[in-house]
Formats: C-alpha cells, structure tokens, sequence
C-alpha cells in the first residue's frame, strides 16, 4: 500500500485533487444511449464468447491440449481485460460521469497495462507451440506436455508483472498540479504522465522503452513463428489442406494485425502529447473490436469446438 502514501494530490493553488476527469469522446456525447448500447452489446459478446471458450475448454476432455490451455487463458485474460474499461465507458456514454478516484485510476491502468502486457507475452508463447505442433509435431508431445504449458504461462505473467511495476510506482510518485483532465475513455500511462507537472523524462523514456520491449519481441516471435508455419503449408501435398491452413493464418494473422498495429501506434512513440485524441481510437480496437473477433477467429470456428459446444447443448436438454 506504499503505492498510494502520497495520494491525493495537492495542486498548486493548495487544494487538494482526489479525482481525475476522464474526458471520453466529447464530440460524439450527444449520442451517449446510442453508444452505450452498442458498446454494452460488444461488451456482452466479447464476455460470452471468452467464458464460453473458457468454460467448454475445461468442460471437455478432449480439449485439453496445449493449443486449447493457451486459448483458454488467453480468452480469461480478454475478459478480464475488456472488464477493466468498458464498464466505466458505459458509465460515461448513459449517466455521463466521467470522475475517477486517484486510486481507482492507478487500480485501472495497473490491471490494463498489465493484463496487455501479459497478453501480448502469450501471443508469442501461442505463436511457438503452432509452430512446434505444425513444424515439429513429432517432438512436439514432448516438448509441449502440461508442465511446460503451465510454466510458460506462469513466465508471461510473472515477467509482466517485473516490466511494468517499475513504471507505473514511478508514475503513482508523480505530482499533479492540474489540470486533472485525462483525454482519455480510460487511465492509462501515457495520459497520466502528460498531466504531471513533475519532470517526467525518465519515466516516459522507461514506460517507452518496455512498451517497444515487449511489443516487438512479442511481435518478432510471432512473425518468426508464423514464417515458419506459412512454409511447411506450402510444402503440403493436398491444394485442399493448403487452402484450409492458409485460411486459419491468415484469419489470425488480421487480427494479430490488428492488436500489434493499434498498440505501436499508442505507445511506441517517444514523443505523444500532440497524438493523444488519436490515441483514443486506437484503443478501442484493443478494447471492443480484437476481444469481439478472437474468441471467433481462434476457436469458435474450430470444428472440435463446434462439435464440443453441440455435445454439451444437447446434454443440457436431455438434463431438462
């Protein structure tokens, strides 16, 4: 709780601040019942998608493999990702309350920043177990049995966790002499830091350098990996397997696309103050459209998982 010893902060004039002010989308408020119910449906859809995956992951035997353990946390991680933001959009859109406490905001971007950066270190694990079952699949039994699945994703949490604890304690002992502003829909680091009157250099050149760490080596990972994968496809003898394989990829690759593209464009950028407004677009293809489309993309259109939805469907109206 040393985190938080200096908070409130005081401002210049000697008042005391204990909450920011999330702008949202000031342009389009007006339109605030509309937005909100599109932005709850999405919500819902993305909630219900990733528990499902989840819930039929660990329902059914056959779908406890590497491929579906990593999907399965990784659809968890959408969830609660997806859960660390909307629900305050949401509140913004219909009842237009755009306070925030000092500690709820730091709670906010702590969970945000690392839930993202957590995800994004399994996208690189996900992308190398493809490939060793794609590429290698004689080793690949070996290699990717139920301890070393657990360990990878215990890795990306804990490194996660080491990355970006440092930048947002630096960012908690920061001064905020006002505005208290955020021109944001959420708390992120990038926002806060702009706000301080402190000297922010060290911190914003730490916060970018991790974000170009883990981003990049998350995406060079992948790029490698999927490489790889895209020439054993090739390599196959059936047009028919070809043509399904480079189906999958290419849907997986448009939302890997999509993910990496969004973030480097926020937080890959030494020097943000003038892109803020349009860094709020950005993030809402993290956080509305990728969670909407993965559990779609990565398994709902996977034939075990369709026939292992079916099963359960139709035990249930036995049951009944």
């Amino acid at each position: 709780m040393m985190l938080w010893k200096e908070m409130p902060m005081e401002m210049g004039n000697g008042t005391t601040v204990q909450e920011f002010t999330l702008e949202g989308f000031p342009a389009i408020q007006h339109l605030g019942k509309v937005l909100f119910l599109v932005h709850l449906l999405a919500y819902l859809a993305s909630i219900t998608g990733n528990a499902v995956i989840v819930t039929i992951t660990c329902a059914d035997s056959r779908l406890q493999t590497p491929m579906y353990f990593f999907l399965s946390t990784f659809s968890f991680f959408e969830c609660c990702f997806i859960s660390a933001v909307i629900p305050k959009l949401l509140v913004i859109f219909l009842l237009g309350r755009q306070t925030i406490s000092f500690l709820a905001c730091f709670i906010q971007a702590f969970v945000f920043v690392y839930l993202g950066a957590a995800g994004f270190l399994l996208i690189a694990v996900m992308s190398v177990d493809r490939y060793m079952a794609i590429c290698k699949p004689l080793h690949y039994p070996t290699i990717m049995n139920l301890k070393t699945c657990f360990l990878l994703v215990t890795a990306c949490c804990v490194l996660a966790f080491i990355l970006i604890t440092g930048p947002l304690v630096m960012v908690s002992q920061l001064s905020f002499c006002g505005p208290h502003v955020i021109p944001h829909f959420f708390c992120d680091l990038d926002p806060l830091i702009h706000l301080s009157c402190s000297n922010t250099r060290s911190v914003e050149m730490l916060a970018f350098v991790i974000a170009l760490l883990i981003l990049l080596t998350s995406l060079i990972i992948t790029i490698i990996a999927y490489s790889n994968i895209v020439v054993t496809i090739v390599r196959l003898p059936s047009a028919k397997e070809r043509q399904k394989a480079f189906s999958t990829c290419s849907s997986h690759l448009i939302v890997l696309s999509l993910m990496y593209g969004s973030c480097v464009f926020i937080y890959v950028k030494p020097k943000q103050r003038n892109r803020l407004n349009s860094n709020r677009e950005a993030a809402l293809v993290n956080t509305v459209v990728t969670p909407l489309l993965n559990p779609v993309i990565y398994t709902l259109r996977n034939k075990q998982v369709q026939q292992a939805l079916k099963e359960k469907m139709c035990r249930l109206k036995i049951s009944r």
